[in-house]
């Protein structure tokens, strides 16, 4: 089999900051303790008139061409989002008609801040089983559109955007033996299923019959909870991936974590013995942005210069489900 790797990445961020001070404005909250406990001083909110497609579109076009591949060479494109323009088609059917990538798989996977993980592992499958040689994997997510903006414990939070990578056969392994994606570990506990949700919106709780004061197509969390559960899973699923391939947290270079919380990526490298300089954090300009948080600060880390060649990184996400991974890369 052959191994893949990462040949381009790109981002997509509305143009419109949602400040701490602005929000202070509207609900019960304030600059100084929203930045205390999460360490999110601003956040990105979509256009009215743009949608989840539109922004993955976006990213996705960079990445091809940080890859130096044209969408036509695509030959599949998956998409991981809990904020989909609509329940039916899927998202990257509309990606791939924005992107002009012609007829080729496209599908959209759930797993909320951990679905670009997921993504990530599926399109490492195709493409070391050979079905596939170029694979498309976007996280992007329009938060501000499913959120209470009356609820200071979430709306502080979340925020808008799309990150994407290119996965590519990792060739001239003769050269370099390890470059690419070295492993993947996934997991997930439903019995957190609640803690973090969307109650309407499906079979078992229909949009139609909610009422406009019940808000229940809006996320809801039991911070406690999702906080503790983060930390412990993240935290085990870095140790994991790195006993499982021979190394100490020294050798990582880089860690690119999900950006939920200044305060839980504290914890997670405190608990596998990583220290802050090895942490790439961007959740102060951006908020949680769910399964779009790993690849946006993955391609702001490659064109700001922190990643270079030979690096290893160590990536790892945690979100609703409870669902969790961590991925291995070679750069």
């Amino acid at each position: 089999m052959i191994p893949s790797r990462i040949l381009g990445t790109g981002r997509a961020l509305p143009e419109r900051v949602l400040t701490n001070a602005e929000l202070e404005r509207r609900v019960d909250t304030t600059d100084a303790w929203i930045v205390e406990r999460t360490g999110i001083r601003e956040r990105r909110i979509l256009e009215p008139e743009r949608v989840t497609s539109d922004l993955a579109a976006a990213a996705g076009l960079a990445a091809c061409r940080s890859a130096g591949l044209a969408p036509s060479d695509l030959q599949c494109i998956i998409v991981a989002t809990v904020t989909p323009d609509s329940p039916l088609p899927s998202t990257a059917v509309s990606v791939q008609q924005k992107l002009g990538a012609g007829c080729c798989p496209a599908f959209d996977i759930t797993a909320a801040c951990a679905g670009f993980l997921y993504g990530l592992a599926i399109a490492d499958g195709f493409i070391r089983s050979g079905q596939f040689t170029h694979v498309l994997v976007i996280g992007v997510e329009v938060l501000s559109r499913v959120l209470d903006w009356r609820d200071r414990n979430t709306c502080v939070l979340f925020g808008d955007g799309a990150g994407a990578v290119v996965l590519g056969p990792a060739l001239n392994l003769d050269r370099v033996p390890c470059r690419g994606i070295i492993s993947v570990d996934l997991a997930a506990d439903g019995r957190g299923a609640n803690d973090l949700l969307i109650p309407a919106g499906g079979s078992r709780q229909p949009t139609s019959v909610c009422t406009a004061s019940e808000m229940l197509h809006t996320v809801k969390m039991n911070g406690k909870s999702v906080f503790g559960a983060a930390v412990r899973h993240m935290a085990a699923s870095c140790r994991k991936t790195l006993s499982d391939n021979g190394l100490r947290p020294a050798d990582v270079d880089l860690v690119i974590a999900h950006q939920a919380n200044i305060r839980i990526l504290e914890a997670v490298a405190d608990r596998v013995g990583l220290s802050a300089e090895q942490l790439y954090v961007n959740v102060q300009r951006y908020g949680n942005t769910s399964s779009a948080s790993v690849p946006i600060a993955l391609d702001e880390a490659v064109r700001d210069g922190r990643v270079q060649p030979g690096m290893t990184l160590l990536l790892c996400a945690f979100g609703a489900g409870f669902a969790w991974g961590s991925a291995l890369v070679r750069w």
